[in-house]
């Protein structure tokens, strides 16, 4: 019967001095001024990550801004060059259809691109001057061929702007 007793008496409290109720409170304080010091830093830290994640952000979207920016400028920059090129191509159909009562074949097409942009007759002499001494076939880079596409295309503008 002993044993029963024993247990018994383990489940009821004891009376407490008023210096262990001290010491305990104090553990109390303690403890929670220890954990108001971790919550402080805690929150010091979030804050802190908090601040810079804003950061991060603002830089991100502000780099966006120029990326998209910049592919704004390009897409109207290809834009007028398409408009350029089909001007350029109407150009040369009207050039073709107006001029010439020939069928134009590659090679022709490409010697007409060595005088593209002339509009008058002191830059088609020009022009033919710079050919010539590039293509000319005493040159490194010279070929029969191409100085005399250049010479039958340069004969057929001649005749344009003089008439």
């Amino acid at each position: 019967m002993s044993q029963p007793e024993e247990t018994v008496m383990e489940w009821i409290p004891k009376p407490v001095t008023e210096e262990e109720q001290r010491n305990s409170l104090r553990k109390e304080q303690r403890k929670l001024e220890e954990d108001r010091r971790n919550f402080e830093l805690e929150k010091k830290d979030f804050y802190f990550r908090k601040k810079m994640e804003e950061k991060r952000l603002t830089e991100e979207k502000r780099l966006f801004q120029m990326k998209w920016k910049i592919l704004e400028e390009e897409l109207q920059k290809l834009a007028r060059e398409k408009q350029d090129v089909a001007k350029e191509k109407e150009w040369y159909y009207q050039r073709t259809e107006r001029g010439r009562s020939y069928t134009v074949t590659g090679s022709e097409q490409e010697a007409d691109m060595f005088f593209s942009g002339v509009d008058s007759e002191l830059a088609l002499k020009k022009r033919y001057k710079e050919l010539i001494k590039i293509f000319h076939p005493d040159n490194l880079s010279g070929d029969t061929g191409t100085l005399q596409m250049i010479n039958k295309t340069y004969d057929m503008l001649k005749k344009q702007f003089s008439a």
